[in-house]
């Protein structure tokens, strides 16, 4: 007979049996591997496109299980874009641009889920994560900067092996531009016509902010990332930024690509 050993939740970062999401935010073991999964799977139940270690149960939590349309969160927001595209996207075909766009965006997948974070939203050459929902994780400032070197290095590595003439690209460069935030978020769904969630708020603005401001192979870390973060972010160059639709400037630590 077998038995449902859930007593604890599975080490991070792995390939789970379960799905975490679930299992932080109700503490209830949906299986998503194995064959105690093929049940779950005939009721539509899967692995989500989000991150394949939680499930669809956790992109319907808020109306179906929590009641309610969105909650209050503490997270971190990463966004990522791609620095050269838009002068690449003027000489190249759209199929060698789509594989630049695949390589990007399954690069960083790779890295955010290796950290537990969420592929939330792809935006064409642009992606947004989330860190801490639904999966919690304790130091989620420090999981997303991995998660960000993790990126950089993933990126470059892939996009170096492709021979294309990179000459007019500002400073000849075609890489990953990076901002990072933490801070407190709405988490839910916001359209009657979709149930994927997502997060919303100044801090999430803050973060998009910051990767505008990034340039190819740059992690622009905010101070209230970095202050929960202070080994990752030490001996770094601090940047003062001037940032749309904020009125203070804004101080930032910049991390290079190594």
């Amino acid at each position: 007979m077998t038995s449902l050993s859930y007593q604890t939740k599975p080490a991070p970062h792995g390939t789970a049996n379960i799905c975490l999401g679930c299992w932080d935010q109700m503490h209830i073991p949906i299986p998503i591997r194995g064959p105690l999964a093929l049940p779950f799977r005939a009721f539509g139940i899967t692995r989500s496109k989000m991150n394949p270690n939680i499930c669809t149960i956790c992109e319907r939590s808020f109306r179906y299980v929590k009641k309610q349309r969105h909650i209050a969160a503490d997270a971190t927001i990463l966004f990522a874009d791609i620095r050269g595209f838009t002068v690449l996207a003027e000489r190249m075909g759209v199929v060698e641009l789509s594989e630049i766009v695949s390589i990007f965006h399954d690069r960083c997948a790779q890295a955010i889920w290796a950290h537990d974070g969420i592929v939330n939203k792809q935006m064409g050459d642009g992606l947004m994560a989330i860190f801490n929902f639904p999966i919690k994780i304790r130091d989620h400032s420090s999981a997303a900067i991995m998660a960000a070197r993790d990126i950089q290095q993933r990126c470059a590595a892939a996009l170096d092996s492709l021979e294309f003439d990179l000459d007019g690209l500002p400073g000849g460069a075609l890489g990953v531009g990076i901002g990072i935030h933490t801070g407190e978020v709405e988490i839910g769904e916001f359209s009657s016509f979709r149930s994927d969630f997502t997060a919303i708020g100044g801090a999430v603005n803050l973060a998009a902010r910051l990767e505008s401001q990034a340039a190819a192979g740059e992690i622009l870390v905010s101070a209230e990332a970095a202050a929960k973060a202070p080994v990752l972010v030490a001996d770094t160059e601090v940047r003062r930024l001037s940032l749309k639709g904020i009125e203070q400037p804004v101080m930032a630590q910049v991390l290079i690509k190594m």
